[in-house]
Formats: C-alpha cells, structure tokens, sequence
C-alpha cells in the first residue's frame, strides 16, 4: 500500500521560509517521479514542482527561483524548500507520486503564509 506521510508546515511571515518533508513508502520510491500539488482555500489542486528519477526538477512558474525540491532516496523522503513566501502561497500542499498530482497524494500539510 502506497502510503506518503507530509509534515513541515506552519505560520509564516511574508518573506520567510519552510521546509515540508513526504517520507513515502510501499512502492519503490527511487524510480519514481515525485511532486508537490497545493490547494489554496476555495481553489482547486496546482501543480507546484516534481522531480524524477534522475533528481532533474520542474517548477510552476508562480514558484520558480523562490522553490527547491529535493529527494533522498535512501530516506524515501521527499522535500521543498520553499523560501521568500508569499501570502498567494498558502494553502494544503500535498506530496504525490507521479509527475503532476495526479497518483496517490498524502493527507497534506498546511502552509500559511501571513503578518
């Protein structure tokens, strides 16, 4: 059973930073392509960033230069680094296998972003 457990969300200011974490288990994590989706309140899911199994990444340009996405195989963990925030970034962001979202998602972590 695939099962992705995210963690890592919280309250920030504008400007600041968080680091979410997805261990994933259950199918093999290292070949792979994994994302990141997000839901804002009110809206539907958007794709934000995956990688695949060559740590090569692709970014929704709404987060492009402010997103890193990083895997570590041997932890079966995946991350996003998210730096200088925005209040448009909030929302319920989900770890995925697969490319866009579209495969099995975790329960999601919150990220708030506001002063």
């Amino acid at each position: 059973e695939v099962q992705l457990v995210e963690s890592g969300g919280g309250l920030v200011q504008p400007g600041g930073s968080l680091r979410l974490s997805c261990v994933a288990s259950g199918f093999m994590f290292s070949r792979n392509y994994m994302s990141w989706v997000r839901q804002a309140p009110g809206k539907g899911l958007e794709w934000v960033s995956n990688i695949n199994n060559e740590d090569k990444p692709m970014y929704a340009d709404s987060v492009k230069g402010r997103f890193t996405i990083s895997r570590d195989n041997m932890k079966k963990t995946l991350y996003l680094q998210m730096n200088n925030l925005k209040p448009e970034d909030t929302g319920v962001y989900y770890c995925s296998r697969g490319p866009f979202g579209r495969l099995e998602r975790g329960q999601g972590t919150q990220v708030t972003v506001s002063s």
